[in-house]
């Protein structure tokens, strides 16, 4: 399955990602804007742990590669919520830093957020952003989300304690 938009393919993960994933995602730039289950230094091991998941990966796949003239550049999936968040998904994505500023996310937030609408019976998409990154918040917004909330303290990373910024889009009325 893949999801094309102008100048993206968003494609399940797959053998051979694995150069392209050492490349792109051993950043500490990318690693101190996600969450901690993202490693860093991010190892051979890491891609390699990565992939055999990816490939292990219900159907219709959740995680995509982001590729960009026939390579991996990053990578964006969703998660479904449980319990009382059933119909919710988490939205989280990551770019190579060398394709920052240059609209890929926000393609690639947009392709993958009408993807979860249309395949999947959630009525509710929702991310998170640490604090001192607005860039990710502005990739959010041209993507059709909308800043709910700033959960004060909320957030723990590299030894600091931050906000978190809570976006959610909501599937089309129909």
């Amino acid at each position: 399955m893949e999801l094309k938009t102008e100048r993206l393919v968003l494609r399940p993960w797959k053998p051979g990602d694995e150069k392209a994933l050492l490349r792109h995602a051993n950043n500490r730039n990318i690693w101190i804007r996600l969450a901690d289950r993202f490693p860093y230094p991010y190892t051979r091991k890491d891609a390699k742990r990565w992939i055999r998941a990816s490939e292990r990966a219900p159907f219709p796949p959740a995680q995509f590669a982001i590729v960009l003239d026939g390579e991996a550049i990053g990578g964006i999936g969703f998660e479904r919520k449980t319990e009382l968040g059933r119909f919710t998904a988490e939205l989280g994505y990551w770019l190579s830093e060398m394709h920052w500023g240059k609209g890929y996310a926000t393609e690639a937030v947009r392709a993958m957020a009408d993807y979860a609408f249309s395949r999947f019976d959630f009525i509710r998409l929702e991310a998170r952003v640490l604090e001192g990154n607005p860039a990710s918040g502005r990739v959010l917004e041209k993507a059709g989300f909308t800043l709910e909330t700033a959960m004060r303290r909320a957030g723990f990373k590299d030894g600091r304690v931050l906000d978190l910024l809570l976006y959610a889009r909501l599937a089309p009325v129909s």
